[in-house]
């Protein structure tokens, strides 16, 4: 049973601007179908003794504890930069606002 209809995938690019021949609206009318069936059958397995799962396998975090460790003094190293101004790094202006 098709659910995707060719005349829609047709107005779905006029919509969104995109200029498909014929031929792609077709496939791409037929992948969508194909990816409606995947979901629908997904959907009848999915009953309420089955529960929702994001990934298959359980996920933990691996983070360590923060610890201070040793830092760089900030005006020893903004005396190596080439220049620099209020406290950080003085780089050119890239994006032409004024």
């Amino acid at each position: 049973m098709s659910t995707i209809s060719s005349s829609e995938v047709a107005r779905v690019a006029d919509l969104a601007r995109l200029a498909l021949t014929d031929d792609e609206i077709e496939r791409i009318a037929r992948e969508l179908d194909i990816i409606a069936d995947a979901v629908a059958k997904v959907s009848e397995v999915a009953t309420d003794d089955v529960p929702a799962t994001s990934h298959p396998i359980p996920l933990t975090n691996v983070m360590r504890d923060d610890v201070i460790g040793q830092v760089l003094d900030r005006d020893e190293v903004l005396a190596q930069a080439p220049a620099s101004e209020d406290g950080g790094f003085l780089v050119p202006q890239i994006l032409g606002e004024e």
